[in-house]
C-alpha cells in the first residue's frame, strides 16, 4: 500500500512538473510574440510618418529626387520584409538589414535637408522630425525588450529538463534582433572643436 501511495505521489509530481514546464514555455512564447508585435506597432508608426515627411518637403526639395526616392524605396523594402517577418520566421535578420537601410536613407535625407533653411525652420517639419525621433527611440526600446524576452524563451527551451517538454509545447527558438551593419557597431566620433583649428 505504501509503495502504491509513493508511486502515486511520484506520478502526480511528474505530471505537475510537465504541466508547469509546458505552461511556462507557452507563457514565454506568448510574451515573445507580444514583444514582437510591439516592434511591429512602432515600425508601422514609423512607416506612416515617413511619407508625411517626404510629401511635406517634396516641393521644396525637387532637385533632391534621388534622396527622396531612396527613402521611399527603403521604406517600401522594409514594409515588404516586415509583412513576412516574425520571431521564428527566419526573416528577423533580413528585417534588421532593411531597417538599417531605411535608417541610413532617412539620415541622409535629414543631412540633405540641412541645405534648405526654410525647411529647417518650418514648424510642420520640426514636428514631424520630433515624432520620427520619438518613434525611433520607441523602436529601439521595443527591440531591446523583444531581445530580452526572446532570450529568456530560448534559454528555457534549452535548459534541462524543460527541453524535454519543448516539443510538446511546439516551442521553437526565436531569432534575436542583431546589428548586422558594421558601421552601426563603430564608436561615434564626436568633434567638439566646432571647426576651430587647435592653437599652438
Amino acid at each position: 500500500m505504501m509503495k502504491l501511495v509513493l508511486l502515486f505521489i511520484v506520478v502526480f509530481a511528474v505530471i505537475f512538473w510537465v504541466i508547469s514546464a509546458y505552461n511556462g514555455l507557452i507563457a514565454l512564447k506568448n510574451q515573445t510574440l507580444n514583444a514582437w508585435k510591439q516592434i511591429d506597432v512602432q515600425l508601422k508608426r514609423r512607416y506612416d510618418l515617413i511619407p508625411n515627411l517626404v510629401n511635406t518637403v517634396k516641393g521644396s526639395m525637387e532637385f533632391e529626387k534621388e534622396t527622396l526616392e531612396a527613402v521611399v524605396s527603403a521604406r517600401s523594402r522594409a514594409m515588404q520584409v516586415a509583412a513576412g517577418a516574425g520571431p521564428t520566421s527566419g526573416h528577423v535578420k533580413e528585417l534588421a538589414a532593411a531597417e538599417t537601410a531605411l535608417t541610413g536613407a532617412v539620415g541622409r535625407f535629414f543631412a540633405v535637408m540641412e541645405n534648405y533653411p526654410t525647411l529647417r525652420s518650418s514648424e510642420n517639419i520640426k514636428s514631424l522630425q520630433e515624432e520620427l525621433a520619438t518613434t525611433e527611440n520607441k523602436v529601439a526600446f521595443a527591440r531591446q525588450f523583444y531581445n530580452d524576452v526572446a532570450t529568456k524563451y530560448n534559454t528555457k527551451q534549452q535548459q534541462f529538463p524543460t527541453n524535454m517538454v519543448a516539443g510538446l509545447a511546439k516551442a521553437t527558438p526565436a531569432e534575436l534582433w542583431e546589428i548586422e551593419d558594421a558601421a552601426e557597431r563603430e564608436n561615434v566620433k564626436v568633434d567638439l572643436s566646432m571647426g576651430k583649428k587647435p592653437q599652438g
